[in-house]
C-alpha cells in the first residue's frame, strides 16, 4: 500500500497572518550586559519563583539570556531588568542552547525608551557613552 501525497488545499487559515511572526522586520540583536531576573509560577498558581540571569543580547522583539543556575525554564515567564527599572516583560521561550543560554521573544515589542534605559545601565563596553534622556 503506497501513500499518496495530498495536494495542498487552501483554507481560511492559510490567509491568516500575525504581525509578530510574519510581517515583522527582522531586527538584529545588540550586545549588552545587564543583570536580570526570570519570574514564573511553580506548581500551578500556588508559588511565584524567581531566578537570576544575565541579559546578553536584546532587540525590540526578543533577547538572549544566560542562566546562572541550572533549572527547568518554563515556556512562559516574566523578565525583570532591575537596573533599568523595567518590570514584568512577558516572554515566551523560543530556543534553549547548550551553553546555559536561552532565546526568548517578548509578547509585545519593547519601546525605544525602554531599550535606551537598558543600554544606559549596561556594563558592556559598546554602551559606555550612552546617556539617559531625562526628558523622555
Amino acid at each position: 500500500m503506497q501513500s499518496q501525497q495530498q495536494p495542498f488545499r487552501r483554507s481560511y487559515m492559510s490567509r491568516e497572518e500575525s504581525f509578530i511572526y510574519d510581517k515583522e522586520a527582522r531586527v538584529p540583536m545588540v550586545d549588552t550586559m545587564n543583570a536580570a531576573r526570570i519570574e514564573f509560577t511553580e506548581k500551578g498558581v500556588m508559588h511565584l519563583a524567581s531566578r537570576r540571569c544575565d541579559l546578553v543580547k536584546i532587540s525590540p522583539v526578543g533577547a538572549m539570556l544566560v542562566i546562572n543556575t541550572q533549572f527547568t525554564v518554563p515556556r512562559n515567564f516574566y523578565l525583570d531588568i532591575p537596573d533599568a527599572r523595567i518590570n514584568r516583560v512577558g516572554c515566551v521561550l523560543m530556543k534553549t542552547h547548550a551553553i546555559n543560554m536561552i532565546e526568548v521573544r517578548f509578547l509585545s515589542p519593547m519601546s525605544d525608551r525602554d531599550l535606551n534605559r537598558v543600554y544606559a545601565f549596561s556594563t558592556h563596553p559598546s554602551h559606555r557613552d550612552v546617556m539617559l534622556d531625562i526628558r523622555a
